[in-house]
């Protein structure tokens, strides 16, 4: 095991910040599994301390066919953030941005450096793309701010991978996974050894966050340069590990042996691993979620568990206001499954409180919320 740790620029006077990178075994292929870039969601933290135990033994003895990067505090500056007892760790107090948004999108930056450069060998082509990446990274100007400088540096160790898991949490919430549409067949084992609830497909979410900074460039990269021979070299997806709260032992020890015997389905590890379960999540585009708000303030009561199907007009929750004596039941407007709920019970504007997934879309336009 190698540790590298980057100094984050902009640190205030007297102190400082790192980001550690733990690198397990070598080769030409690698993955690149990053937790908590929204701070305070720590299944992900929890999930990586099961992970870099079992990468160290898979190390010793052998195992690994590849390279993999494990970042476990991939937001040092968002685990700082406590306000009065209460942790802030999805935005950046300094500036209110979200830390997971507005990551560097590549493709603009290298594509004019691969015009008359791609020839017949995808797996050149490949490489050349890979070299392209650090190289516009590298050529940045210095970064403007902590957060930017965080985020570059999660970038730089990202953009050559092979595979890219970031793994996150929702308030509460089944497991779920955001990817693109054309690489849902290869996710499909991870969603089926995770138990995922649900799966988001989606080529542009808006927003630039960190997965889709990752693959998003490949397919825009080959539809520019359709005629030659430029695969999606990077799997890349978000993997929501269920609620806030999930951070048992035995839950995050399973999840992490999940993920292991994903990347030896990939050609990462070698031995005997489980096979992936045959009963999977459909897939449904992101454009089908159903963000669901109150029509008034007032406390909530939720009447349908994480993980349940539901049926338009399903009733998902109510909101009671004992000021004015009104009561309003919200429903489901789509056909799918909670995947998602609001930790808080206290309805307020603009705020959603229940997401389903459905098969019809019927959202466009940015599809992240902050």
């Amino acid at each position: 095991m190698q540790r590298i740790d980057h100094l984050l620029p902009w640190a205030s006077l007297g102190s400082e910040r790192r980001l550690s990178v733990f690198r397990f075994g070598s080769g030409a292929r690698k993955a690149y599994i990053q937790a908590s870039l929204h701070a305070d969601e720590l299944p992900g933290m929890r999930v990586a301390v099961e992970l870099k135990r079992r990468l160290a033994e898979l190390e010793t003895a052998g195992q690994l066919r590849g390279v993999v990067e494990l970042v476990p505090v991939a937001n040092s500056i968002g685990l700082a953030q406590l306000f009065l007892a209460n942790h802030q760790g999805r935005f950046e107090l300094a500036t209110g941005k979200n830390f997971n948004r507005d990551f560097v999108d590549l493709e603009p930056l290298i594509a004019p450096a691969l015009a008359g450069q791609l020839g017949s060998d995808a797996v050149a082509n490949v490489a050349l793309v890979r070299e392209q990446m650090r190289l516009a990274l590298a050529a940045l100007p210095p970064a403007a701010s902590e957060l930017q400088g965080l985020q570059r540096l999660l970038l730089q160790h990202a953009c050559d991978a092979d595979v890219v898991l970031d793994l996150h949490c929702d308030f509460d919430a089944a497991v779920h996974l955001y990817s693109l549409p054309q690489q849902w067949q290869q996710l499909a084992p991870l969603a089926a050894r995770l138990q995922a609830g649900a799966v988001l497909l989606c080529e542009d979410a808006g927003g630039s966050s960190f997965d889709e900074s990752c693959s998003t460039p490949w397919l825009r990269l080959a539809r520019r340069f359709a005629d030659k021979p430029l695969p999606l070299a990077c799997l890349a997806t978000t993997v929501e590990l269920g609620g806030m709260l999930d951070t048992d032992g035995e839950r995050c020890a399973t999840q992490a042996e999940a993920i292991l015997a994903f990347l030896a389905g990939q050609g990462l590890i070698a031995g005997l691993w489980p096979e992936a379960p045959a009963d999977v999540c459909s897939a449904t585009p992101f454009e089908g979620a159903q963000y669901a708000l109150a029509p008034h303030a007032g406390v909530v009561s939720y009447l349908q568990p994480v993980g349940a199907r539901v049926a338009a007009g399903d009733a998902l929750f109510e909101v009671h206001d004992p000021l004015a004596d009104r009561h309003s039941i919200v429903r489901a407007t789509t056909s799918g499954v909670v995947y998602a709920r609001e930790r808080l019970r206290y309805a307020q504007p603009g705020l959603w409180l229940v997401k389903v997934a459905g098969a019809t879309p019927i959202r466009q336009g940015r599809l992240l919320s902050d």
